[in-house]
């Protein structure tokens, strides 16, 4: 009799196991899904900041740009952080839409390289207009949140 409990009490016991190794197992993959890649993120912030810009939302895009941020702009001039707020600041263009695409990004350890394209749509004098800009914004990792440094623009295309 003695065995036969010694014998119940070690299936149970594996029994016990088992439920507790499989549930782990289960659970696992399904978190794992919820975290974002660094490339998931960094293309997050850019539609992020796009929309940012166009709402005129600076305190979100404060927070994305480092304190040594400068924007080269599509006519050659620079800016620096407090520039690139201001323009936020005071946009007041109308906008249909704007489309980020074509994302390409490196990522070298702490720093990436966000390149893609902007699609913007609105009226010129009355008519509807698409302009596409390229972008080029060099991102680095500062207390675990990726900051901007460094942006440039480039005008390709009026439609």
């Amino acid at each position: 009799m003695k065995d036969n409990a010694v014998e119940g009490l070690m299936n149970w016991t594996r029994t016990l196991l088992c439920l507790l190794v499989t549930s782990f197992v289960a659970v696992h993959p399904a978190q794992a899904q919820d975290v974002k890649s660094d490339q998931e993120v960094l293309i997050d912030l850019e539609r992020e900041w796009d929309e940012a810009f166009h709402s005129q939302n600076a305190e979100f895009i404060e927070s994305v740009l480092a304190d040594e941020f400068v924007a080269t702009y599509g006519d050659g001039s620079r800016g620096d952080k407090a520039k690139e707020l201001a323009l936020a600041r005071e946009f007041d263009q109308q906008v249909d839409s704007s489309h980020l695409d074509n994302f390409m990004i490196k990522i070298y350890r702490d720093t990436a390289v966000v390149w893609f394209t902007q699609y913007l749509v609105g009226p010129v004098k009355g008519k509807p207009t698409e302009v596409q800009y390229q972008y080029m914004d060099v991102w680095v990792v500062r207390d675990g949140r990726w900051k901007a440094v460094a942006s440039q623009s480039t005008r390709i295309g009026t439609r």
